[in-house]
């Protein structure tokens, strides 16, 4: 009997052991094929055999190749996911796009196009910006400040290029070492506000600092301006009212001095 389990034993360890390990597999679906320039898009799709905590990637690729979005996705527990996607503004170019779902975990993307017909409302393309060199100017995206001065508050206004992507913004100091990092999500017109603090141990640099505003992911949007600062608070330059009450004193200044010249000249009906 005892020979008989060992054989048994043998035998079953010559077995070959077989792993059912299944491979990721992705899906990508959206029930729109065609939509106007300022349309949304719907689109969804499934992951399975994959981590749950690491999300499916989006792109979204325009007619001439450029990424526009590359949102991050969650899916539920059946690994079903899915996102609106809105145009960037003012809106799509006209042509077909591409929209791409992938996973760390899965070998294959999964891939859907749409086209977009219409009047576009894309102007004209991004030019270099007087005087500021190779650096583009993207109508898209602009930004203004406010700050009182003496202040150690600024305020940052604008226009963002789509709602989709956050904006990030870099307060550099004028030796170009890096003061702050802030970052906002326009709301659902493209628009933002965000307050920086100027003062403490990094402020304390007098002179012009950058503000940048980066949107995209490799800063496709970008727009910045200059603030003076001295000892931690705002010196902002001569705005369109300082410079309309300076001139205004010069012209006062000049009216007196003239009266006054006046006021000495001889009276001549008494000669």
């Amino acid at each position: 009997m005892l020979r008989l389990a060992v054989l048994a034993l043998l035998a079953i360890s010559f077995i070959p052991v077989t792993s059912a390990i299944a491979e990721g597999t992705i899906e990508l679906n959206s029930d729109q094929d065609n939509i106007q320039a300022t349309d949304t898009i719907l689109v969804y799709g499934t992951v399975t055999g994959v981590t749950n905590f690491i999300p499916v990637q989006l792109e979204v690729i325009g007619p001439d190749g450029e990424v526009i979005f590359s949102p991050l996705v969650q899916f539920d527990g059946e690994g079903v996911f899915k996102r609106l996607i809105h145009p960037p503004l003012p809106s799509y170019k006209v042509g077909t796009y591409t929209v791409v779902a992938s996973h760390e975990d899965v070998d294959n993307s999964a891939r859907i196009q749409f086209i977009v017909t219409g009047k576009s409302l894309v102007k004209e393309p991004p030019v270099a910006a007087p005087g500021s060199g190779d650096r583009l100017i993207f109508p898209g995206l602009e930004i203004s400040a406010i700050a009182i001065e003496g202040s150690n508050t600024i305020t940052i206004t604008g226009t963002a290029a789509t709602r989709d992507t956050d904006i990030t913004f870099t307060i550099n100091s004028p030796n170009g070492n890096l003061v702050s990092v802030e970052q906002i999500t326009p709301n659902t017109s493209g628009q933002f506000t965000i307050e920086i603090t100027t003062g403490g141990p990094l402020w304390t640099e007098d002179g012009v600092y950058t503000v940048t505003a980066n949107q995209g992911i490799a800063s496709e949007y970008q727009d910045s301006i200059d603030v003076e600062i001295i000892e931690g608070r705002v010196i902002p330059e001569f705005g369109t009212i300082t410079a309309v009450i300076l001139a205004v004193a010069i012209i006062s200044i000049i009216v007196i001095s003239s009266k006054s010249r006046l006021g000495i000249l001889p009276d001549f009906k008494n000669i």
